[in-house]
C-alpha cells in the first residue's frame, strides 16, 4: 500500500474515532442517544433542545415522512443456516465477509461456506472475532477487502455488535446470524463496545437481514434461552415506564413503537408450548425479540423495550464483579417492577414459573443486598429519563418487594 493511501486510511480511522468520541460526549448530555421526544415547557429542561446524533442527524420532534430501517430479510426457523446462501443471493449479494464468534468456524463454518458457494457468493474474508474494543473494530472496518457488499456476523453478542458497528462505519448492509436467544441485541441498531475501557452503547447498523436457525439455538445452553425469556417479558414494564414518562410531561412516546412492543411481548407470552426448546416456542421468542428491535428503530431509541428493569440490570453490571447474563438480571427486575407498577405481575410470574426461569435463577444465589444497591443506583444510570425508579417512593417500594415478596424469597439470598 502506498504511503499516501495509508495516510488517507489513517485519517479515516482517526475521523471515525473522533465521531465516536464526539457522539459519546453528546450522549452524556442527551442521555446516550435517548430519543423520547421532549415536550415544550417540560420540567426536564436539559432535554428541551434539539441534539445531533453521532451520525450528525438532528434529533427532537419527529418530522413527517421520517424513514426508518427495518430488516429486508427475516428467516427464523429450522435449518435456515443451510440456506443462507440462497437468502443472500435473492437479495443480490455477491461478495461478503463473515465474522464468527470464538470456536464457531469449527461448528458452523463448513455449512455456511458450502451454502454460499452453491449460491455463487464469494467470501472475501472470514475469521473468528472476539474483540469489542472500538479501536479494533474501526481498524477492522477500514481494512475490509475491496468490493465487499455486506458484513455477516455469526455468533453471540460480541461478534454481532462488532459486525454491526463495522457495517455502520462503512455504510454496508449487515446480516445478523445469532447462535443464541439471550437478548434482542441481534436486531437492534446499537452496539455495546469498549470505549476507553468502558462498556458504551454506540449507534450501529440495523440488520438488513436476520437469519436464525432454531436447531442451532437449541444447541446453546438453556441459560441463554432463559436470558431471552427474561429480556422479552421486560417489554411489559418498559412500555409501562415509557407511558408514565409521557404522563409526567417529560416526553411524547411514539404510539406505533408502543403498539409493536406490546404486540411482540403479547404474542410471546401467549404461545402454547410443552418445552422451551419446542420449535414454535423458539420461533415466537426470536420473532418477538426481532420485533423489539424494530420498535426501537421506530422510536429512535430503546425506550419501548428498556425501562426501569433495565436500569436495575445495568446497575448490577456495575456492582457485581461477575454479573449474570443480561436477560437473567432483567427478568428478575421485571418481576420486581411489575409489582411496583401493579401491572401484569401475575402474567410475568406465570411465564417465569412455567418456563423454568425461576427454577434456574434460584440456583444462582444472587444476593438481595445487591438488588437494594442496584435499585438505589438505577436513576443515575440514565438521569435524563423519568421511570418509576426515578422517584424515591417507588424505589422504596421496589426494595420492600425485594425484601418481602414470597417469590423472591426463594430466588435471592441474604
Amino acid at each position: 500500500m502506498s504511503y499516501k493511501r495509508e495516510k488517507q486510511k489513517g485519517r479515516k480511522q482517526e475521523n471515525a474515532l473522533n465521531v465516536v468520541q464526539e457522539g459519546k460526549a453528546k450522549s452524556m448530555q442527551m442521555g446516550n442517544c435517548f430519543k423520547c421526544f421532549v415536550r415544550k415547557g417540560s420540567k426536564r429542561k436539559d432535554n428541551g433542545l434539539l441534539h445531533k446524533s453521532i451520525a450528525g442527524k438532528e434529533e427532537g420532534f419527529m418530522s413527517q415522512g421520517k424513514s426508518i430501517a427495518i430488516p429486508s430479510v427475516l428467516k427464523i426457523g429450522k435449518g435456515t443456516l443451510d440456506h443462507i446462501g440462497e437468502y443472500l443471493k435473492d437479495a443480490d449479494f455477491e461478495q461478503v465477509v463473515i465474522y464468527f464468534g470464538n470456536g464457531l468456524i469449527d461448528m458452523f463454518g463448513m455449512r455456511v461456506m458450502e451454502s454460499l458457494k452453491e449460491a455463487g457468493i464469494s467470501v472475501r474474508e472470514y475469521r473468528e472475532l472476539d474483540s469489542v474494543n472500538i479501536e479494533d473494530i474501526i481498524t477492522l472496518a477500514f481494512n475490509l477487502p475491496s468490493h465487499v457488499q455486506a458484513i455477516i456476523s455469526i455468533g453471540g453478542g460480541k461478534v454481532i455488535d462488532a459486525g454491526k458497528y463495522a457495517a455502520f462505519l462503512r455504510n454496508l448492509p449487515f446480516i445478523s446470524v445469532p447462535t443464541s436467544s439471550s437478548s434482542d441485541g441481534f436486531s437492534s441498531a446499537s452496539a455495546s463496545l469498549l470505549v476507553d475501557g468502558k462498556r458504551t452503547s454506540v449507534p450501529a447498523r440495523m440488520a438488513y437481514g436476520i437469519v436464525v436457525d432454531t436447531e442451532v439455538i437449541k444447541t446453546a445452553p438453556e441459560k441463554f434461552i432463559y436470558s431471552g425469556i427474561g429480556d422479552m417479558v421486560s417489554k411489559i414494564t418498559a412500555v409501562y415506564d415509557w407511558i408514565y414518562e409521557g404522563q409526567q410531561g417529560v416526553c411524547v412516546p411514539n404510539d406505533v413503537a408502543i403498539m409493536i412492543a406490546k404486540k411482540a411481548v403479547n404474542s410471546f407470552v401467549r404461545t402454547p408450548y410443552e418445552s422451551i426448546k419446542d420449535d414454535l416456542f423458539l420461533r415466537e421468542l426470536l420473532d418477538s425479540l426481532a420485533m423489539s428491535g424494530i420498535a426501537n428503530e421506530i422510536a429512535g431509541g430503546s425506550a419501548p423495550t428498556s425501562g426501569s428493569e433495565h436500569l436495575i440490570s445495568h446497575a448490577l453490571d456495575k456492582i457485581l464483579e461477575v454479573p449474570q447474563l443480561h436477560g437473567i438480571q432483567v427478568g428478575i427486575a421485571t418481576y420486581i417492577m411489575s409489582k411496583v407498577h401493579n401491572h401484569r405481575y401475575v402474567r410475568v410470574n406465570t411465564v417465569l414459573t412455567e418456563t423454568g426461569f425461576w427454577e434456574y435463577t434460584g440456583t444462582l444465589k444472587m444476593r438481595r443486598e445487591d438488588f437494594y444497591r442496584a435499585i438505589d443506583m438505577a436513576p443515575s444510570i440514565k438521569p435524563y429519563r423519568h421511570t418509576y425508579l426515578h422517584e424515591e417512593k417507588y424505589r422504596e417500594m421496589a426494595k420492600q418487594i425485594v425484601r418481602e415478596d414470597e417469590v423472591l424469597k426463594d430466588i435471592l439470598v441474604d
